[in-house]
């Protein structure tokens, strides 16, 4: 497959104004707060791969520039936090217009799984990713279980998502 050869780096962002009130703007994968427990599952699973962390509150601006921030050190940025219903989760809105694509599947997939591990409270979520400048980014929501769950999806179709927002394909 046309995947083999491709490397890539990751960043993690975690959206989150309560810890960033705790926190402040944090960032290297060393600061992750112990508290975190979806950005260090990232980490965990992505080990050397990841190249960034940045702790943003649930802010428009500040989410896209530390998204921008990101794409500048690593070709996938995975966010977790601020996908919800409620009026302050505003990753999703930082990010839609941003998308040069949407990748609409991984979403469904997301939710299909969620469905299978939760029933019907899944369609709570707005889990989503899109490409920008052929990197890839994926919005997580922030509790730890939907993480692997993302993660797991993911890790199983990152490479072949890059080949092709790269052009590789």
């Amino acid at each position: 497959m046309h995947e083999k050869e491709l490397d890539y780096k990751v960043a993690i962002i975690t959206v989150s104004s309560s810890r960033f009130q705790r926190y402040g703007n944090l960032r290297g994968k060393e600061n992750i707060p112990n508290d975190d427990e979806s950005g260090k599952e990232i980490l965990n699973e992505f080990k050397d791969r990841v190249v960034d962390y940045q702790l943003v509150s649930d802010d428009v601006f500040q989410i896209r520039l530390a998204v921008f921030e990101s794409l500048a050190k690593a070709d996938v940025c995975i966010l977790t936090g601020g996908t919800g219903l409620n009026p302050k989760d505003l990753t999703i809105e930082a990010l839609e217009d941003v998308f040069e694509k949407k990748i609409d599947g991984f979403g469904e997939i997301f939710r299909l799984k969620s469905f299978e591990q939760i029933g019907y409270s899944a369609i709570l979520s707005r889990a989503t990713a899109g490409v920008v400048n052929g990197k890839v980014i994926f919005c997580l929501p922030g509790s730890k279980k939907a993480v692997k769950l993302g993660i797991e999806i993911i890790k199983a179709s990152v490479k072949h998502i890059l080949s092709h927002a790269k052009g590789i394909s």
